[in-house]
């Protein structure tokens, strides 16, 4: 009697260890696949073995500014793709292909002023990104008008903001000179975005 208590014992805390390596692979296996996470692991790899990093990336501000900028980038590229796809009116479209276009050339320059910085960021879009894809790809008709414009809205007004402190604050120059840079246009896109969710409103 004994030892069938102590093998049902052992087969339930067998069971048990089973499930939290399950579970614990796959946390493991979704945070690896977050190019933003893995970003900052390596950034942080760098500087804990490469003092040069720590002379060219005088704070980690940069690093984070140089990060969250890729993130939004890429997620601006990928909704943009959405939006000239399901956009319902030519405003729509209009100005996804616009946040493609412009976003891809901005993160091409980001991407060079990254690595001459010696700092990794995402190569595609995070799990938080995924998550707002597909949520706006479940709208459709004038519902995806005004929710993807409204979301242009609300990015860009983050992204000013962004881009406006980092000019101001980082200690590095050529971080500070193209945040400043990015600013004007980011605000022609906001005015677009603005217009286009005007127009969305009405119908």
């Amino acid at each position: 009697m004994t030892n069938h208590i102590n093998l049902k014992s052992m087969l339930v805390k067998t069971i048990f260890m089973i499930v939290v390596f399950i579970f614990a692979l796959a946390c493991a296996e979704k945070k690896s696949t977050d190019t933003e996470e893995i970003a900052k692991q390596e950034n942080i790899a760098s500087l804990e073995t490469n003092d040069k990093t720590i002379v060219v990336v005088e704070n980690d501000k940069d690093a984070m500014f140089l990060m969250e900028a890729a993130a939004m980038h890429l997620e601006e590229i990928s909704l943009g793709k959405l939006a000239q796809q399901k956009g319902n009116s030519s405003h729509v479209r209009d100005l996804g292909k616009m946040m493609e276009v412009d976003h891809t050339k901005t993160l091409a320059e980001l991407s060079t002023l990254a690595k001459s910085k010696s700092i990794a960021i995402p190569t595609s879009i995070t799990e938080d990104s995924k998550e707002v894809f597909r949520e706006l790809n479940e709208e459709s008709g004038n519902d995806f008008g005004k929710a993807y414009s409204a979301l242009m809205v609300e990015n860009h007004e983050d992204a000013i903001e962004l881009f406006t402190n980092t000019a101001k604050e980082s200690a590095d120059p050529d971080i500070s000179t193209w945040a400043a840079s990015k600013v004007p246009g980011l605000k022609t896109h906001l005015q677009h975005a603005e217009a286009c969710k005007k127009e969305c409103d009405k119908m």
